[in-house]
């Protein structure tokens, strides 16, 4: 795998009601600026999307974000926080030019957006169209269900085990980051019995 240089990172809108997943999305960009790791972002400065564009933008980081031409609107960019704006016609074109840019790709708690995005990278992943790590940043346990849902899908039938074994999954931070950059692909043709 190539050294890491650009994460995408999936993550809501809003900020929760928990407000250690603020101080985490902050921490993230952060961390991301002591390694000099760009960000790929859907464009959105708003909730947790924001503080993580946010902390690595004010930390001289590179900062870049991809937003659908129906998104690019007052409320949802407040200010800049990139170093590059990407407008592109939909969302589908959206995800596949963060996927595109991006090495790796983190997951922190968000909505059914941020769900979607990190299932459709992973399932992409478990398909062979990329090998590139996919993460879950499970701050404060957000992810807990997900991860006991994919468990169940595994003893179903429905997820092969070195499938999911190969999605990264971590509640610290510098772990994480660790992991991603030294994630090596081990995964079974999706297909094969």
């Amino acid at each position: 795998m190539k050294k890491l240089q650009t994460l995408a990172v999936f993550c809501g809108s809003s900020t929760g009601t928990n407000p250690r997943l603020a101080e985490g999305a902050e921490e993230l960009g952060a961390a991301m600026a002591k390694k000099h790791l760009s960000l790929v972002y859907g464009g959105g400065n708003r909730g947790l999307m924001g503080i993580v564009a946010q902390s690595l933008y004010d930390r001289g980081g590179n900062v870049i974000g991809v937003l659908p031409e129906a998104l690019n609107r007052k409320d949802v960019r407040l200010h800049t926080v990139e170093n590059k704006l990407i407008i592109v016609p939909t969302m589908h074109e959206r995800k596949a030019k963060m996927y595109s840019l991006a090495d790796a790709f983190i997951a922190l708690p968000g909505g059914i957006g941020t769900l979607e995005e990190i299932l459709e990278i992973f399932t992409w992943l478990q398909l062979g169209y990329h090998k590139k790590p996919v993460a879950i940043l499970n701050l404060e346990g957000f992810y807990n269900q997900l991860l006991d849902f994919l468990s169940y899908s595994v003893q179903q039938g429905f997820l092969k085990q070195n499938h999911l074994d190969a999605l990264i999954v971590d509640q610290d931070i510098d772990s994480l980051l660790d992991k991603l950059e030294g994630w090596k692909p081990k995964l079974s043709d999706k297909l094969s019995p």
